[in-house]
């Protein structure tokens, strides 16, 4: 049960002149020879994409109208001749070339999340047909992902059974007892087949693929939709590209950071910002009998919590519980399942064996987390931090506040962490659910604060991760198409209030 927490994080001015490129000119500054991309079917789906493709069909998706190519690009754009490795793209085309505009590349979210089918998962989830056709929706697995060239760490299964989420840490020794696992995952990525890949799988790389796909389509200019890591991405390729960029949609905001040491703790506060929603659902039906208050329900997940750590069920312990909570919290169409798998733990009830989280997702969001930012490489600061968010987040803070991989990992990086800044061509839309448990509000006024008046900022009154076009938010969902159809962006700022989400 560790897999739900990997499951759900399945979310200034242009570092990038810090970079010395061959010929001493800035790989940024470069335009990508436009290389013609081959189209044609798709692979097979992975085990991986499997879930959500089925989704997608499901619900009438454009699945058998998705085509794929692959393009080389440099894996070290300082020196864009040497050694390539290979990108998977897709593409949902315009079904009306004379509506269409132009590109819209789509990213959903990380690090580490394949999104080679993610424009028919769109475009079966309700992406508008004003917006179908007004663009060929691109997809891609970033560098590290999937069916582009993959990263590993060599993870055994039970490694991946433990995902990428510390233990609850009660106490400082619970953090120390923590280091040398983490010191052990670090060492084995940096050992892998595929270390080579290492210092290069970063945002900032991920990005400048983008922009290589953006030339190989015979673009000038590429929008940009993208989804929790996405919108980090996204935040990067606006500033290490400008003008690039044409109509940019971050959804569901991480900080300007990324997935940095700050996001990673802010998760707690996600978890509390939220988990009022559940708490108010499962009071409201006590047949689940998890208490007929918010306050009830509430204790009833610190004792549930608390006796689980000391006795589990069928291997679910106290952090699993809670992973499993936060994971839930991510949609709302998902409380009644976690009432009843939390009746089921309350009864002593084992619960069903999730399907595996692929080698290959843990270890391209430790490739990417770890390489894109500097983390702190004391036990003591993690000791800090946990004893911190534990009162400050007590229901997920001992996990987020405690040590993880990058706290280890290799100090070989070949440029600086990006900074976001607010230099370039106003033509960001935001858009952001208040009570988000993955990328919290607190962190997306940050980003906000970031891009300045590049930016403009939809905020809608309801919990849950992902907005565009999943949410039921009429508000928002008309602001976004309005922006990606016909230019129009809000003046200012603006705050949706909340609708049926039926």
């Amino acid at each position: 049960m560790r897999r739900t927490l990997s499951r759900a994080l399945a979310a200034t001015a242009v570092v990038a002149a810090a970079v010395s490129g061959a010929s001493a000119a800035n790989p940024d500054m470069m335009t990508a020879t436009p290389d013609s991309l081959q189209w044609g079917p798709c692979p097979q789906k992975a085990e991986s994409q499997r879930a959500e493709s089925q989704r997608a069909e499901s619900q009438g998706s454009e699945a058998p109208r998705l085509e794929c190519a692959t393009l080389d690009v440099p894996l070290d754009y300082r020196s864009s001749d040497g050694r390539q490795i290979e990108i998977a793209v897709s593409r949902l085309a315009s079904k009306d070339p004379s509506k269409r505009r132009g590109v819209l590349l789509t990213n959903p979210g990380g690090p580490g999340g394949p999104g080679l089918d993610y424009p028919a998962l769109l475009a079966g989830a309700g992406l508008p047909k004003d917006v179908l056709d007004s663009y060929d929706v691109i997809g891609f697995d970033p560098r590290g992902v999937g069916r582009s060239t993959p990263v590993t760490c060599d993870l055994t299964p039970q490694q991946q059974a433990r995902g990428n989420f510390p233990p609850y840490a009660h106490t400082a020794a619970d953090v120390a007892k923590e280091a040398p696992y983490a010191r052990t995952i670090a060492k084995q990525c940096a050992a892998s087949r595929t270390a080579w890949m290492l210092p290069y799988t970063t945002t900032a790389n991920t990005a400048r693929d983008m922009d290589r796909i953006r030339a190989a389509l015979g673009e000038p200019k590429a929008s940009y939709l993208g989804s929790s890591y996405g919108s980090y991405l996204g935040a990067v390729y606006a500033t290490l590209f400008p003008e690039r960029g044409d109509r940019i949609v971050l959804d569901s905001n991480m900080g300007p950071g990324g997935y940095d040491l700050a996001n990673f703790r802010l998760l707690g506060r996600g978890m509390e910002d939220r988990f009022p929603d559940f708490a108010a659902y499962a009071a409201a039906h006590p047949q689940y009998g998890l208490g007929t208050t918010p306050k009830q329900v509430t204790a009833k997940f610190f004792e549930l919590a608390k006796r689980l750590d000391a006795e589990p069920v069928d291997g679910v312990d106290g952090t699993l519980f809670r992973g499993l909570t936060f994971d839930r919290l991510y949609v709302d169409g998902l409380m009644p399942k976690l009432a009843e798998e939390w009746q089921a733990l309350d009864k002593g009830k084992p619960l069903p064996t999730p399907p595996p989280v692929s080698e290959n997702l843990l270890a391209s969001h430790f490739y990417v987390a770890c390489s894109d930012s500097r983390w702190p490489d004391k036990v003591r600061d993690y000791q800090r931090n946990a004893a911190i968010d534990r009162l400050k987040y007590p229901m997920l803070g001992g996990t987020t506040g405690s040590i993880k991989p990058c706290a280890y990992w290799p100090k070989n990086r070949v440029e600086p962490p990006q900074q976001i800044g607010d230099r370039g061509p106003s033509n960001v839309l935001m858009v952001q659910n208040e009570r988000d448990p993955g990328t919290p509000l607190a962190g997306a006024m940050k980003l906000r604060r970031a891009l300045g008046d590049r930016a403009t900022m939809v905020t809608a009154d309801q919990g849950g991760h992902g907005v565009y076009p999943f949410s039921r938010n009429t508000c928002v969902n008309n602001t976004v198409t309005a922006f990606l159809t016909n230019g129009r962006r809000p003046a200012d700022d603006l705050a949706c209030a909340a609708e049926p989400n039926e």
